[in-house]
Parts: structure tokens; C-alpha cells; sequence
């Protein structure tokens, strides 16, 4: 096979990988805006959590921009998931596990404060503006489906890919 060939296939194969990790993605994505929406629509207006709200001033500072918590076991529940399905099916890696998800924790131990205190801003700066936790949420999805994807290929699965058995 020529290089020029070997590029092209190379290529092909990257594609094919970014659109299977877009769809893993895609659906963590889901289960993030399902469970950001159970707690913003629903959790944090039942009865028991404004007597909460109302009795544990602790809970009440923690909560005093809902984003922030609500995003974070969102985001939480969706990397879980994400992690899973793309070491086995995108990158189909034999990596060792506890490693590549200390990786993915530095990841996120720098993309989740920047993401909380930016989301945070934002929903308090746009708080009269409808919906906009929906519209950062949103933002800050596409951010890190991208930048992950990126660190996932460059730094997680670096020479790692296709060792898993099949």
C-alpha cells in the first residue's frame, strides 16, 4: 500500500472514530440533560428540598446557584458512561482501567472548575434571560465533547488503541 493510500485510510479511520465518539457522546450528552432537568425541573422544587434550603444554611450557600451542583452530578453520571462505552467501542482499548480514568479525572480536574464558574457566571449575569442554564449546558457539552475527544485520542488512549481482545 503507498503512504499516500495509507494517509487516506488513516484518515478514514480517524473520521469514522470521531463519529462513533460523537454518538457515545451524544448519548451521555442525553443522559447529562436528563438528569440536569430531574433535578433543575423537578428535585429542587419539591417540598422536602426548600425545607432544606430553608433549614441547613450549608446546604442553602451550596446551593445558592443551582448550576453548579446540578451540573456537576450531571456531568458526573454522563463521563461515567462516556468513559465506558468509548475505551471499549471507539478506541477499543485494553488500557488499564484505574490509569485511564486517572487521566480522564486530570481532564476533568481542570475542565470542571473552569465550566462550574463560568456556568455559574453566566447563569447568574443571564438569570432574567429564559433558559439560560439550558443554553450554558448546552455550550459547555459541545465544548467538551470536542476537547475531550482530542485529549482522549492525544493523552488517554496514546498508543492504546486496538489492544483490547476481541
Amino acid at each position: 500500500m503507498s503512504n499516500k493510500n495509507a494517509q487516506e485510510n488513516s484518515k478514514s479511520k480517524n473520521i469514522f472514530q470521531f463519529i462513533k465518539f460523537a454518538l457515545f457522546s451524544a448519548s451521555a450528552g442525553i443522559i447529562q440533560v436528563l438528569s440536569f432537568t430531574l433535578m433543575n425541573e423537578v428535585l429542587i422544587k419539591l417540598p422536602f428540598m426548600q425545607r432544606a434550603l430553608e433549614s441547613n444554611e450549608t446546604f442553602a450557600r451550596i446551593m445558592e446557584n443551582e448550576y453548579g451542583p446540578m451540573y456537576l452530578i450531571a456531568l458526573l453520571l454522563s463521563v461515567i458512561w462516556n468513559f465506558t462505552f468509548n475505551r471499549k467501542f471507539t478506541f477499543k482499548s485494553a488500557a488499564n482501567v484505574p490509569i485511564a480514568m486517572l487521566k480522564v479525572l486530570a481532564f476533568y480536574a481542570v475542565f470542571t472548575p473552569v465550566t462550574v464558574l463560568l456556568g455559574n457566571y453566566f447563569t447568574a449575569k443571564f438569570a432574567d434571560f429564559a433558559a439560560i442554564e439550558y443554553i450554558v449546558l448546552g455550550s459547555t457539552m459541545a465544548c467538551n465533547m470536542i476537547t475531550e475527544f482530542i485529549y482522549d485520542k492525544l493523552v488517554v488512549f496514546r498508543n492504546q488503541e486496538n489492544t483490547a481482545e476481541k
